[in-house]
């Protein structure tokens, strides 16, 4: 079988840097689900949202951590997926990497739609045009060096992270009083039912769909790959982007909690939109509809980048057709942003043709994808530093607290969210469709790898 080819993919004159691989990572987590998504939790849990979203966040900060280590400890293998293949397999490593492609074909698919609707406003065109020149625009983007790409995403996600630190920071101001009428914070958090208005089961049942906002953060470990210094870039990635993302969350939700009501928070509409109103700023309508397009763009590009390079990974590895490990001139694999782009808009007109059934069915297949994502890094890296310890190198290369109990924990986090979405009758097709897609592409593994395996 043939080994990936990381290391010579891409020249310091075109790969990424430093604060691209920061900004594309957060590029693909801070998106939609934030500034409108997260209206729906406020009203599902009240305040005791924090709570849940501060969970997730410990969640992601320690896959991150574990991931992070395990590439610091063995450098130049690519992407997540190839961690999970050395840990568990060819099987798992075929399983792994699909199921993760095929989340964010899905995701790319559900994005262009998303962003046609809110052009549509502007741009008086049906919304499968305006989603075919979404996904059209961004394949351009892509296909050029790993650096323009890089660049387009630094400023995507620029454009978020400022927009939510001035959100707090003008969100304080009124709360201390320096300009608007006062606000009664304390009744605002604590006056409508207290910190758990609908009780602890709300909570948790809430945790899975914070998750999914939440998730992306393992897309630095594939950028890194295409910059000059990839295995410092890795750890000073993992080692901060969980933390910062965590922030980013609590501190935007929390302000939203104290200036308004929980109780006026409406689902479908922005939480930020609603505050900001409260506050008297001007515009406020207008500029988070600028702010939550910049979101899907960003997403939509990081979706794009992401699939392109898994796709191209699972080729080199001889689970997906030769071809698509082609590269330009630049190092975009133009193939596999090809294949994953067309795989995108057929996944955008499903939703246009047939949203009730076929695009409902995609979403709920690949929903839980994360979930199993996430519950293989922490296995990956409890076999990798066992073997380390067998080696007799885990302590030059793995300093994550009170292992194993702190991995063994954090699985079980991750079981107990996929337990909760099974109790849930909302989110039970979704993780029962997820098992089965798991199931289906494990078998479609045991024959490729087999083949394969005769081949060599």
């Amino acid at each position: 079988m043939a080994e990936p080819n990381t290391k010579s993919a891409v020249k310091p004159a075109t790969g990424l840097r430093s604060r691209h691989i920061a900004m594309i990572a957060l590029g693909g987590t801070i998106g939609a689900g934030l500034f409108v998504g997260s209206g729906a939790a406020i009203e599902a849990t009240g305040p005791a949202v924090l709570l849940a979203f501060l969970m997730v966040g410990l969640l992601v900060i320690l896959v991150m951590r574990m991931l992070g280590e395990m590439v610091v400890a063995d450098p130049g293998r690519g992407s997540f997926v190839e961690y999970i293949r050395a840990a568990h397999g060819d099987k798992v490593g075929f399983t792994s990497g699909w199921l993760y492609w095929f989340f964010w074909v899905v995701v790319l698919g559900s994005e262009a739609i998303a962003g046609a609707i809110l052009l549509q406003d502007w741009v008086h065109l049906p919304i499968w045009v305006l989603s075919i020149g979404l996904i059209g625009l961004l394949k351009l983007v892509n296909f050029a060096a790993p650096r323009v790409f890089g660049e387009c995403e630094f400023w995507l996600s620029a454009v978020k992270v400022f927009s939510i630190l001035a959100f707090v920071a003008v969100g304080a101001l009124y709360v201390v009083h320096v300009f608007g009428p006062g606000v009664p914070v304390w009744h605002n958090l604590m006056g409508h039912g207290g910190f758990f208005p609908h009780g602890i089961v709300a909570l948790l049942s809430i945790i899975p769909t914070i998750l999914f906002t939440m998730m992306g953060s393992e897309i630095a470990t594939v950028a890194a790959g295409e910059s000059p210094e990839p295995d410092k870039n890795v750890a000073r990635v993992t080692r901060s982007l969980g933390t910062r993302i965590t922030l980013f969350y609590l501190a935007s939700v929390a302000m939203i909690l104290l200036v308004v009501p929980w109780t006026s928070i409406v689902s479908g509409r922005s939480p930020f939109v609603t505050a900001m109103d409260t506050m008297g700023i001007p515009g406020a309508g207008m500029m988070m509809r600028i702010v939550v397009l910049s979101a899907i763009l960003s997403c939509l590009n990081s979706a794009m980048y992401i699939t392109s390079r898994v796709l191209t990974e699972l080729a080199a590895q001889g689970d997906a057709p030769a071809f698509l490990t082609r590269r330009s001139a630049s190092a975009a694999p133009r193939m596999a942003i090809t294949v994953s782009s067309i795989a995108g808009t057929l996944v955008a007109f499903s939703s246009i043709l047939a949203p009730q059934t076929i695009f409902a069915f995609l979403l709920s297949c690949s929903g839980g994808v994360i979930l199993l994502i996430y519950s293989l890094i922490v296995t990956a890296y409890i076999t990798t530093r066992f073997a380390a310890r067998r080696n007799g190198t885990e302590k030059d290369n793995y300093t994550l607290f009170l292992f194993p109990f702190c991995n063994y924990a954090t699985l079980a986090g991750v079981v107990l969210v996929f337990i909760a979405m099974l109790i849930n009758p909302e989110e039970r097709m979704t993780a029962l469709a997820t098992l089965g897609t798991s199931v289906v592409c494990y078998g479609m593994a045991s024959y490729f790898v087999m083949r394969n395996k005769r081949n060599a």
